[in-house]
């Protein structure tokens, strides 16, 4: 369109800008995730969920400076389309020897759609499709840590390697008994390999940073046996001690698909070229979306980019429509799904109607909330988009009429392009109500046993879920149980759990509504249960492992710690699995009977 000569004085000038403007937010990023490994060495544990919750913000902050650059240097509202495109040819210059040049690229597209009109949203201003290939980047400088590293052990010396592992990460804090864990390590990894023959290339390749989140520190890396990996992940945690501990070993990629779940918040991760990581990730995780990974690396920006182009690529291939998801309708949001495609779309509605007592903006906040929050695998991730842009042909027209009925406001359609001014986007899960409705007596089992573990979850994290009626709950196709309704979520700590208090008399037991005063964030643990257990399988199951659910002293119990600063313990994995759990029990068992009954009762 345009030709190819970059005359302008100006352009440059604002590529760089926009260039710099990048590496600032980068820097800021990197230097929150290396100070993961002090606040870890420290125990500092509230410290690190500040950060995680601190360093959301970051990247809007760093695209409104740039903006206001921008406009204050380069009077940006008034260039001319030639002019932008030589910005871009400029930018693409740039970044030929940068090591985050897919991060810069979404950047550039932050900025700039922020100054340009959406006619000019094409790739001839923006990067509507990638500029620069990754493949094969790496930071080459003299003393830059590379992103992998690869050990050649034997079977004789794999403790050996497995110890200088964990050693290389230069931990400051001491280990209660490393060559006991990493025997625990070895056995496991061994075993899994099943005592196959060691081939000629047998490696152990190990990402050079550990991942930080919430309480742990994780070894992320496989063993390359032949042409056969093995992904494995090591959860370092501080012991009662204080001294380090190795918890477990997980193993495979359905153990990574867990700990990398996008129920859980973003790892803290020092990454020099993120894309090298991200690129490592896959091959442990190939089910998993480079969308995802970038996401749970923190470079959530990225993760949106990469989905909105995922999601522009399926459409161009696939000829199904947009319909109303299926489900109970909500009275807060208008959801709807592509069937080939694995996410649901959430539009928050004009209008609410009784009993919601909310607004578009409180609810909005509350997304905001679990996108700030460790989630602790129990409330799916949001993408939060503005202006989201379809083809009209693609919308079912129920949805249409739908849409234009509940969330008008949020609407423009030209008869071609149907624009979504706000909306949320999340994987798509089962409802937990139409799970049960189709489920075995076995299954139904394992998910009530699951709902109950994801709302003590939830506690744990200082969520008090609002709404726990089953239809606000997923279940993941890890057979996980993930909360994902979010307009009535508050913090534990600011809820008054209580318990009903007893008639005073006949018309009071009798009464049809509360006969004591109910403030705004009270809250009655056993009055649940006639909303939640209506169906008797699920009674059954739901009182033999979750009965404290319906007592308002647990509920208080909890607050109570969270309120005394304790930070909960939220493996993203099963507590069995912890080798201490593996040592009792292989104690216990090895203990003669007469020995345990003269033993006394834990407490």
């Amino acid at each position: 369109m345009f030709p190819h000569q970059l005359d302008d004085p100006q352009a440059f000038a604002i590529a760089r800008a926009i260039v710099e403007g990048f590496d600032r937010h980068y820097r800021l990023f990197t230097a929150t995730a290396r100070g993961a490994k002090a606040r870890f060495e420290k125990a500092d544990w509230q410290g690190q969920l500040d950060a995680q919750r601190d360093r959301i913000a970051f990247y809007d902050l760093r695209v409104d400076e740039a903006v206001e650059r921008l406009h204050r240097e380069f009077r940006a509202a008034e260039l001319s389309r030639e002019t932008w495109h030589q910005v871009k040819l400029h930018t693409i210059g740039l970044l030929i020897d940068h090591h985050q040049p897919e991060c810069c690229e979404t950047f550039f597209n932050s900025v700039t759609t922020k100054i340009l009109q959406r006619g000019d949203y094409r790739n001839d201003f923006i990067f509507v499709r990638p500029a620069l290939s990754t493949d094969y980047l790496e930071n080459d400088e003299p003393g830059a840590t590379p992103t992998y590293r690869a050990y050649y052990p034997t079977r004789e010396t794999l403790h050996e390697t497995c110890v200088r592992v964990i050693t290389n990460f230069q931990l400051e804090v001491e280990f209660q008994d490393l060559a006991r864990d990493v025997a625990d390590v070895v056995r496991a990894l061994l075993g899994e390999l099943k005592d196959a023959r060691l081939r000629a290339n047998f490696q152990v390749q190990v990402l050079s940073t550990l991942f930080y989140r919430n309480k742990g520190a994780y070894v992320v890396g496989k063993i390359v046996n032949g042409f056969t990996e093995l992904p494995f992940a090591l959860p370092i945690l501080h012991g009662d001690d204080g001294l380090l501990l190795i918890d477990t070993v997980l193993i495979g990629e359905e153990d990574l698909l867990l700990l990398f779940s996008a129920a859980r918040a973003y790892f803290m991760v020092d990454m020099g070229v993120p894309s090298g990581t991200v690129h490592f990730l896959r091959t442990l995780m190939p089910r998993k979306t480079r969308a995802e990974l970038y996401a749970q690396v923190g470079l959530q920006k990225q993760g949106k980019a990469l989905f909105y182009r995922d999601l522009l690529q399926h459409l161009r291939h696939s000829s199904d429509k947009f319909r109303i998801a299926p489900g109970i309708k909500g009275m807060v949001m208008l959801v709807f799904d592509l069937p080939s495609f694995p996410v649901v779309f959430k539009v928050i509605k004009d209008f609410f109607p009784p009993p919601k007592d909310t607004t578009p903006e409180q609810v909005m906040g509350k997304y905001l909330l679990v996108k700030q929050h460790d989630r602790v695998g129990r409330m799916a991730d949001t993408l939060e988009f503005s202006n989201v842009a379809l083809p009209r042909h693609r919308f079912e027209d129920e949805l249409i009429a739908e849409l234009k009925q509940f969330c008008g406001s949020q609407l423009e359609d030209d008869g071609q392009t149907l624009v979504i001014r706000h909306a949320y986007i999340e994987r798509r899960m089962v409802p937990l109500n139409i799970y049960l409705g189709d489920a075995t007596a076995a299954q139904i089992e394992q998910v009530v046993v699951e709902y109950g573990n994801a709302i003590k979850d939830l506690v744990a994290a200082n969520i008090f879920p609002g709404d726990m009626l089953w239809k606000n709950f997923g279940v993941t196709r890890l057979g996980r149980v993930v909360f994902y309704d979010y307009d009535e979520i508050e913090y534990l700590t600011d809820c008054n759990f209580r318990r009903v208090p007893a008639p005073r008399n006949e018309e009071e037991e009798m009464s049809g509504e509360p006969w004591y005063a109910v403030q705004p964030r009270d809250v009655f643990p056993e009055t649940f249960g006639p909303f939640l257990l209506g169906n008797p399988v699920v009674r059954q199951v739901f009182m033999a492992h979750h009965a404290d659910l319906l007592d308002a002293g647990y509920w208080q119990q909890q607050k109570e710690r969270i309120l005394a600063g304790y930070v909960h313990d939220v493996f993203p994995y099963d507590p069995s699995r912890r080798f201490s759990a593996r040592r009792a029990a292989a104690r216990a068992a090895s203990t003669p009977l007469e020995t345990q009954a003269m033993q006394p009762a834990a407490t």
